[in-house]
């Protein structure tokens, strides 16, 4: 018994960082991105990330209460509904569209990106509930009506690494490579 309880403490302390120090830390590496023809203007596409992800998270909420039916995940986040999945990232996308003046994307590739981070986001936040449910955690906070600030963070930092990804792919940058223990980007 003494085994599965030390095995359970490493998976929570290993979950707990990775959120926390992994992928938030990961956020602002985003203006490191030598974007071609977008100098001094590398903290829009954090700005787009987070207002993408947000819009979506609270926009499912709302479309989950105002049409939700069908339930998309029960046994995980039962407020979650396939109508609020639908509407939040049909919402996102369109936000996304209409904010593609912040990027380096052009409208088709600002829908792209967005609809690639609302699905991710949308996953860190099922994958965060998952945890909550396991754990007998209701939500990370009371703060916010939808969950607490963590479960609003971890849509962020599941979508970051797509997104700062995607990003990589549509401006034309390859994704860093190790070589002799160097990390160069390719321009």
């Amino acid at each position: 018994m003494l085994h599965g309880v030390v095995i359970e403490r490493i998976g929570t302390i290993q979950w707990g960082l990775m959120v926390t120090g992994f992928c938030i830390s990961h956020i602002p590496a985003l203006l490191s991105l030598r974007i071609p023809g977008y100098e001094q203007r590398n903290v829009f596409p954090i700005v787009f990330l987070v207002l993408i992800v947000q819009s979506g998270n609270i926009l499912r909420h709302v479309y989950s209460r105002l049409f939700g039916k069908h339930q998309i995940a029960p046994q995980v986040s039962p407020n979650k509904t396939i109508e609020g999945f639908i509407g939040g990232i049909a919402a996102s996308v369109t936000l996304g569209a209409l904010l593609s003046w912040l990027t380096p994307f052009t409208i088709i590739e600002a829908i792209w990106v967005s609809l690639a981070t609302s699905l991710m986001g949308f996953f860190g936040g099922l994958v965060l509930s998952a945890m909550n449910r396991d754990r007998g955690v209701k939500d990370w906070g009371a703060n916010i009506e939808d969950g607490g600030m963590p479960d609003h963070i971890a849509s962020v930092c599941f979508a970051k690494t797509v997104f700062s990804s995607v990003t990589a792919l549509v401006v034309g940058l390859t994704l860093p490579v190790a070589t002799t223990g160097k990390v160069i980007f390719w321009g």
